[in-house]
């Protein structure tokens, strides 16, 4: 994990700088989050889905996504709590087949959102055990859909086999206030962890429950 760094904001006060990955399988909400909440236009490398992709990209509980990432998402966000912070936040594509990027896009970062898609939970795996290998903080956030099934964090804890030292909490990606609590419980997980280190413990959870 990289420590975060200062820089000046208005008044010459000194900020936190830190950068943030939000993550996740393919279709579970990374660029509706980062848009959501980011102060300035999001930059959004979307490219519209054909048919020559339905082979590799899976539609599977997704059937209305039209579009997908095919490099990143970068938005930014300024906060006063719990400290004065610029968040800097990088969304990774979701297929498979871009995840060569992910090296260069988590370079630097002092925390990761994992967003999970509870219709096809079992896509969080390789995001959850790429930050848990790296030694990187993350939370996860799980995503409402209109439509889906409702579950409790408990129930999510559970079924991505998650220990009580990873937050899980429970999000609306379209919603800025719920966007904004995700990502002041991640910087208060990794400020935490930069001060009293969690012993590293990955798994490949897509194994345990295939």
């Amino acid at each position: 994990m990289t420590a975060p760094t200062t820089q000046p904001g208005p008044g010459a006060a000194a900020h936190l700088a830190l950068k943030i990955v939000v993550a996740g399988g393919f279709g579970a909400g990374k660029t509706t989050l980062i848009g959501s909440i980011s102060e300035i236009e999001p930059l959004t490398t979307e490219e519209i889905l054909t048919e020559a992709g339905e082979p590799i990209d899976s539609l599977d509980g997704v059937h209305g996504k039209v579009t997908t990432t095919v490099s990143l998402d970068h938005g930014r966000r300024t906060l006063t709590v719990p400290e004065p912070m610029m968040l800097q936040l990088f969304g990774t594509p979701g297929q498979d087949r871009f995840r060569f990027l992910w090296d260069d896009l988590s370079q630097g970062a002092v925390g990761a959102v994992v967003l999970a898609d509870t219709r096809r939970l079992a896509d969080s795996f390789p995001s959850i055990d790429y930050f848990e290998e790296r030694g990187t903080p993350f939370v996860v956030a799980f995503n409402h859909f209109d439509g889906a099934d409702r579950y409790t964090t408990g129930h999510v804890r559970n079924a991505l086999d998650l220990p009580e030292r990873v937050p899980v909490v429970d999000c609306d990606a379209r919603d800025f206030g719920s966007t904004l609590t995700v990502l002041k419980t991640l910087v208060r997980h990794a400020l935490a962890c930069l001060t009293s280190p969690s012993p590293n413990q990955p798994a490949d959870r897509r194994a345990a429950h295939s």
